[in-house]
């Protein structure tokens, strides 16, 4: 289960913290504060890598096939 502890416990029983970190997050509050301490692996999980704009323009899908001609035609007539 989740547990809540405040700063002077969690700092005496660190090692007791991070163990239960492993199944779920433990949650440590200092001056009106509340922080979160969770297994590294789940944080990665949570988190995710995602890729930099530079990675998504660079292995995004190609152009080829793609017809970019610009239609020259004045477009539609309207009514002023």
């Amino acid at each position: 289960m989740a547990r809540e502890w405040n700063i002077v416990d969690a700092k005496s029983k660190l090692s007791e913290v991070l163990n239960r970190a492993e199944h779920e997050a433990q949650f440590i509050n200092r001056r009106n504060r509340q922080y979160v301490v969770i297994d590294g692996d789940e944080y990665r999980r949570l988190t995710g890598t995602l890729p930099s704009l530079k990675e998504l323009l660079l292995n995004g899908p190609g152009l080829e096939g793609l017809d970019l001609n610009r239609d020259k035609s004045g477009g539609r007539e309207i009514e002023l």
